[in-house]
């Protein structure tokens, strides 16, 4: 009686966990085989490799052998496996391009998107031209000239011109403090960026531009040391423990910037900002009287958002561009908060987060906007 009711319940355990593997298996077939081909591919990029490496072992063992019979011989296949040109590593599948759009996304992240997209957080309204609308590169960092205002909150703008903010905003203009530089680097605060040995690299230009909490101790062979201009976003400023004590912020120009609603004035942003970075603004400031400490007007992110998504091939999340944006899409954004190294400059390099090396950008000698 005791075995049978032993069978029974270890029958029933078998039905459950058979039951639970079954629904699991419906639901992972249910969503797609959106990664069955990366799968495949990674799959077969390691049996490539693989077989690479047997390739280098068969050859290095005939050279080896043919110079123990032939020393004559031997060196000269040494030399002419030296001679071989090194491949360079190709990208064995390409996860996003520029034909890309959010069509190729799987059901469940499509969905995803299309809530970001509903929630409007900032109150997005944009009726300018496009999504779509095709640019030169030149004609794109026109473009961004001339309808992007790079520009900070003034003593004169208010609420920043009454008592409670008087002597806490810098009294130079941000023109004053920069350049004029020749060659300007923008670091960006990628992983990828370990073990690239680009810390002299970058050193050597006259001016680097970091971004949020990016460090350099430590990663100096890779990121340098030199700081001119830190970009940092409201949450850092907020919510950082050490950003008032960290002697990482206390080399050159900061800039901090927050989020407003879609095109607000200075006025309603200060009535709702994003982030309420004001007191540790004013305690940095104290803290830190002579180092220049900007805010960046509101409006600026905006007038970038405008911009891409006027060249997007369709509705992107209507949502400010980030810190790390500002770095990689807009380029002549990030020229315009350097504009000293736009008349006459010879280069402004990006650090690409994908690969190792710098790439330089000519700046073309046009007189920015007054």
């Amino acid at each position: 009686m005791i075995h049978t009711n032993l069978k029974k319940k270890f029958s029933c355990c078998v039905l459950v966990f058979l039951l639970f593997a079954v629904i699991c298996v419906w639901k992972e077939k249910k969503k797609g085989s959106y990664y069955d081909s990366f799968k495949l591919q990674t799959k077969e990029f390691q049996v490539l490799k693989s077989l690479g490496k047997l390739a280098m072992g068969s050859d290095s063992q005939s050279v080896s052998s043919s110079s123990t019979q032939d020393p004559h011989r031997g060196r000269q296949a040494l030399g002419s496996l030296r001679d071989i040109p090194k491949a360079k590593p190709e990208a064995f599948f390409q996860v996003w391009n520029k034909d890309s759009s959010s069509k190729n996304l799987i059901p469940r992240l499509q969905k995803i998107w299309k809530n970001y997209l509903s929630m409007n957080k900032y109150k997005v309204s944009y009726k300018g031209p496009g999504p779509g609308i095709k640019f030169s590169a030149e004609a794109l960092r026109c473009h961004l000239r001339d309808h992007v205002n790079v520009s900070m909150v003034e003593a004169t703008d208010f609420p920043f011109n009454t008592s409670e903010w008087e002597g806490y905003l810098p009294k130079d203009n941000i023109r004053t403090k920069a350049g004029p530089w020749g060659r300007c680097a923008v670091v960006s605060s990628a992983g990828s960026l370990k073990s690239s040995q680009l810390g002299r690299e970058i050193d050597d230009h006259d001016a680097v531009l970091r971004f949020n909490g990016a460090p350099t101790a430590n990663f100096q062979q890779d990121v340098g040391t030199k700081t001119t201009i830190r970009l940092m976003n409201s949450q850092l400023v907020t919510t950082e423990k050490r950003f008032l004590k960290d002697s990482l912020y206390n080399e050159g120009i900061l800039i901090v910037w927050d989020p407003s609603v879609y095109h607000s004035d200075i006025p309603k942003w200060y009535q709702n900002p994003d982030y309420n970075f004001f007191n540790n603004y004013k305690s940095y400031r104290k803290l830190h009287p002579d180092q220049p400490f900007y805010i960046l007007k509101p409006q600026m992110p905006w007038e970038l958002w405008d911009i891409l998504q006027e060249i997007s091939p369709e509705e992107i999340q209507p949502n400010p561009p980030s810190s790390g944006m500002l770095d990689r899409i807009s380029g002549s954004a990030v020229q315009s908060l350097l504009e000293q190294c736009w008349p006459g400059a010879l280069s402004l390099d990006f650090l690409h987060t994908s690969s190792y090396r710098l790439w330089s950008a000519p700046v073309p000698a046009v007189p920015l906007p007054s």
